[in-house]
């Protein structure tokens, strides 16, 4: 039993695998491995000692709710980027004749699971590119071409209702109702060529099309909705349009996911430059959590826009405490 008691601590002490465990009160009961780019505490900093004591303020913020989901009976697979390691973290119950005592973290290095995880990103990215020339295409088209037309027809129809208004009332009546169908399939065109591709950003300014963006979505959100743009920002034509896609994201992955009944769209200037930022008074989520609602296609979308405009995103959230989307133009006013 010695001798197995000696492998095991061996084990601990030399595997790559970064391990931690605490009790119910919060204190690290064991800690081996690579500590300190994960938690920012090393090994001798943590053993007997209460996580409030050991870490940051934010650091333990975070980790108090991931160990409390744990005690709860929930397990956890998160991934977190730290310099230049991607960490495979697993949290989870540890327990003890059926009753769960401890909370327990195993961390692996996982860059190399990330290198492949980005090419999918990129490749996904690509398509996203792709996409959006085609949204381009079938905008222009709605507006060039099916608009247009329609409106050339209208334009027709009313000329061919006054030479029959002396001669036949009632095939004006007719006619008329008609050019009615007709101004509302317009309209619906015209705001499906919006949706495809917001004009409105270049040719009105952000501010009118969050407007419209914020009008649209309050007519499926039963939540309030409030919009703050600072009405003296000139922004790059880029920069705004990335904007408007990120809060058009960022909206609804509130809509879908976060349980919300409030959803506040801001765009100011701050020290740090102008930003966007979407926030809302759901239930939240970790950002690092692999199952987290805000990881699948919709951050994609954001972090791409972000990109293409060399804006700074960042998503900060804590479960039950909503969530804020923010996306910086440094140097921007």
């Amino acid at each position: 039993m010695p001798e197995d008691l000696s492998l095991l601590q061996a084990l601990l002490e030399q595997s790559p695998v970064s391990r931690f465990i605490v009790d119910r009160d919060f204190v690290c009961r064991s800690a081996h491995g690579e500590t300190v780019s994960i938690l920012g505490a090393a090994e001798a900093q943590l053993w007997d000692r209460p996580i409030s004591e050991a870490l940051e303020p934010e650091v333990e913020k975070v980790w108090r709710q991931r160990f409390e989901r744990a005690f709860e009976g929930e397990s956890l697979a998160l991934r977190e980027r730290r310099g230049a390691v991607s960490w495979q973290i697993l949290v989870f119950p540890l327990r003890m004749e059926d009753e769960v005592r401890f909370a327990a973290a195993v961390a692996t290095d996982a860059t190399a699971w990330s290198r492949a995880d980005q090419e999918l990103r990129n490749t996904v990215l690509g398509a996203l590119k792709a996409q959006e020339f085609e949204r381009n295409m079938v905008s222009r088209f709605l507006h060039d071409s099916v608009g247009q037309n329609m409106t050339a027809l209208g334009l027709q129809l009313d000329l061919i209702r006054m030479d029959l208004e002396p001669i036949s009332p009632e095939i004006c009546r007719r006619i008329v109702g008609i050019q009615k169908l007709l101004e509302t399939m317009m309209e619906q065109v015209r705001e499906y060529s919006f949706e495809l591709n917001p004009a409105t950003v270049e040719r009105a300014g952000l501010r009118t099309a969050l407007d419209r963006l914020a009008a649209r979505f309050q007519g499926r959100f039963t939540g309030a909705v409030r919009l703050n743009v600072d009405p003296s920002l000139k922004l790059d034509r880029r920069i705004a349009h990335a904007m408007y896609y990120i809060a058009q994201e960022a909206i609804e992955n509130a809509a879908q996911h976060a349980s919300c009944s409030a959803v506040e769209i801001a765009v100011k200037s701050s020290r740090n430059g102008t930003f966007l930022e979407v926030r809302d008074n759901g239930r939240g989520f970790d950002p690092a959590d692999l199952s987290g609602g805000c990881r699948g296609l919709g951050l994609l979308t954001m972090e791409h826009y972000a990109a293409q405009a060399g804006l700074d995103l960042s998503i900060t959230s804590t479960r039950e405490g909503g969530t804020a989307v923010r996306a910086t133009a440094t140097g921007a006013t």
